[in-house]
């Protein structure tokens, strides 16, 4: 998806890998395992010191939380949606679009609790899926399973206003 809005995506697996790019997008997966990766990989402070924009989706929502790296103003509970049988697809209201977004919940995170500062984006039947905190962006869903680009587009918008202020 990246690629397709002309961003050159790279891996990351060690702390020194965070040098010198614009953005970091955490990765929906097993949000127990990535957590445990991150540990051992010294990764914790170095994305608690990353002072560019990141997207959490999925577990990188929940890695985002205050339980977790302490990053996002915000408390969420893991597979609150169901087990991977429960998996669905629905219709959300973007935050100034007319058009509908797809979202596709995969053991999917639900919010808690948001801080004031905390900006809902997307509802899901009145609760929020789609919110940002300043520099992050956290979906409870997979936006990179559709074809959809709008919420990598919104992710890339931070990424630009960040280069905009360091300019």
């Amino acid at each position: 998806m990246l690629r397709r809005l002309g961003a050159e995506a790279v891996e990351v697996r060690k702390p020194e890998q965070l040098a010198g790019i614009d953005g970091l997008i955490i990765p929906g997966g097993e949000s127990t395992a990535i957590a445990r990766l991150v540990r051992l990989y010294g990764l914790e402070e170095a994305i608690r010191s990353f002072e560019r924009p990141i997207f959490g989706t999925c577990a990188g929502m929940i890695l985002l939380d205050r339980r977790h790296l302490g990053l996002l103003d915000m408390e969420v509970s893991r597979n609150a949606y169901g087990l991977q049988v429960a998996s669905f697809e629905a219709d959300l209201e973007l935050q100034g679009d007319d058009e509908p977004l797809r979202g596709v919940f995969i053991r999917a995170p639900r919010v808690r609790d948001a801080g004031p500062g905390v900006e809902v984006l997307a509802e899901l039947d009145g609760e929020p899926v789609l919110l940002r905190d300043g520099r992050l962006l956290v979906a409870s869903f997979h936006p990179e399973l559709t074809t959809d680009a709008r919420v990598h587009e919104r992710f890339l918008e931070l990424v630009r206003e960040e280069e905009r202020v360091r300019a």
